[in-house]
């Protein structure tokens, strides 16, 4: 919870600082780095639902976004929170407020992650069970 007036979560997506997401991802994401602006702006816009965390000062400090059929699946994206506004549970508050609040509390939620175990684990993410097969994307 973040408890600290000067946050606040937003999920309009006109709110959304594009360029503060194509800087963080293009720059700072070791997930994200491969990717075009364009990418980025497309999947932003397809997104069915994003997530920002905004600082009165600041602006877009934190952002998710999620695919989903809207419905039963979702899966949980590009879920950052700048270096500076680490440690205040920011984190942990987006991805609240992605999963469990709203029309996609009910949903299976799916995501990738190297070095966010301990924070999804938090939310009732596990590894794997042998039902689910995974494609990894082809290289070119």
């Amino acid at each position: 919870m973040i408890h600290d007036a000067a946050y606040e979560l937003d999920d309009d997506p006109s709110r959304l600082d594009a360029d503060a997401v194509w800087g963080f991802l293009s720059q700072e994401a070791y997930w994200g780095r491969w990717r075009s602006r364009a990418d980025v702006e497309r999947q932003i816009a397809g997104a069915w639902r994003i997530v920002g965390c905004y600082h009165r000062d600041d602006g877009l400090v934190g952002f998710a976004r999620a695919v989903s059929d809207g419905i039963a699946l979702a899966y949980l994206a590009d879920v950052y929170v700048v270096t500076a506004h680490r440690g205040r549970g920011i984190g942990r508050r987006i991805v609240a407020a992605m999963i469990d609040e709203g029309s996609g509390a009910r949903f299976r939620w799916l995501l990738h992650t190297a070095d966010a175990h301990d924070l999804y684990r938090q939310f009732g993410f596990a590894e794997p069970d042998h039902t689910l097969m995974e494609r990894p994307a082809r290289v070119s």
